[in-house]
C-alpha cells in the first residue's frame, strides 16, 4: 500500500511513517500542500493522510484541489489527521472531500481501521481484504 502523507510537522511524519512501516505500507511525506499536491501529480497513492493546519495552503483547500482533478486520482480515499477539535469540523471536512477525519494523537489502531475501511470500500467485488 503506497500512502502519501502530507503534514508540516516532520515529527508527526515520522511517527505516522513508524506506524505505516509495522503494516508493510510505503509512505511519502511531504511538508506542505503545495508539495502533497506535485507529489500526487507524479505518483500514485491508495490513500492521502492530510494534516489541515499548515502555513501556505490548508489541508482542506488541498482536498478540493484533489477532488476536482479530472483524473482517477480524485477519488483516493483521504483521512483528514487533525489537532483541531472544532465543534463541526468532522462534518466540515467530511462535505469538503475528506472520506474520514482522526484526532491527533493519532492511536495505530485508529488509523488501521480507518485505512482498512476506506480500503475495503474501494476493492471491486466482495469487499473482503486478503
Amino acid at each position: 500500500m503506497n500512502v502519501l502523507f502530507v503534514e508540516d510537522d516532520p515529527m508527526n511524519r515520522r511517527v505516522v511513517k513508524d506506524m505505516l512501516d509495522v503494516a508493510g505500507a510505503v509512505m511519502v511525506g511531504a511538508e506542505s500542500a503545495e508539495i502533497g499536491l506535485a507529489i500526487l501529480d507524479q505518483q500514485n497513492f491508495d490513500i492521502i493522510l492530510m494534516d489541515l493546519r499548515m502555513p501556505g495552503m490548508d489541508g482542506m483547500t488541498a482536498i478540493g484541489h484533489i477532488r476536482q482533478r479530472a483524473d482517477a486520482k480524485s477519488s483516493i480515499p483521504i483521512i483528514v489527521l487533525t489537532a483541531d477539535t472544532a465543534v463541526n469540523l468532522r462534518d466540515d471536512c467530511m462535505l469538503g472531500g475528506a472520506d474520514e477525519v482522526l484526532f491527533k494523537p493519532v492511536a495505530m489502531d485508529s488509523l488501521f481501521d480507518a485505512i482498512g475501511r476506506l480500503m475495503a470500500r474501494n476493492i471491486p467485488g466482495d469487499g473482503l481484504i486478503g
